[in-house]
């Protein structure tokens, strides 16, 4: 069986003023310039008049090589979204309120595709393999992963700073 490490998990949150579709739209741009694939496995939203509560759940991944795969799933969380006009630059705009939280977990995912699994001198290969030849290999893609959340949630942070004070 692959061997998934969970690397990092972090989450932004954010109450006030932001642009909730360019939010997604960005945050799905990110994983994708990068050529990571990205699922959308759940979408699901809840009206009360005229509020939302939204939640979505991504999963991004990556393979590196034949041994190598990097997996993130995200969980946005959206409470109590109103859509609001907002004066930018003299021009009314509409824009979103309410209260967001992104997480995002970062694994490395080691064997990928199972085939040091098929015979217990494999899996034994595999063990040796992992321990004694390519430990600096394991954690240099342990810190890509942790720079690559990083990165995606300072994005954010930027986004919603930016999005927040106009």
């Amino acid at each position: 069986m692959a061997e998934k490490d969970l690397v990092l998990k972090e989450k932004v949150e954010h109450a006030g003023v932001f642009d909730f579709p360019a939010l997604y739209i960005l945050a799905h741009t990110l994983f994708k310039e990068d050529g990571y694939g990205v699922n959308e496995d759940k979408y699901s939203e809840k009206v009360s008049g005229n509020k939302r509560d939204i939640e979505i759940e991504w999963k991004a991944m990556k393979d590196i090589s034949d041994y190598f795969k990097e997996e993130y799933k995200l969980k946005f969380e959206i409470k109590e979204l109103t859509e609001v006009e907002v004066e930018i630059d003299g021009q009314k705009k509409k824009m979103n309120k309410g209260k967001l939280s992104i997480e995002i977990v970062g694994a490395l995912i080691r064997d990928k595709d199972n085939k040091w699994e098929t015979t217990s001198f494999n899996r034994f290969a595999r063990d040796v393999y992992n321990k004694y030849v390519i430990p600096s290999r394991v954690e240099d893609r342990r810190d890509h992963v942790r720079t690559v959340t990083h990165m995606f949630l300072e994005e954010i942070k930027k986004f919603l700073d930016l999005s927040g004070k106009r």
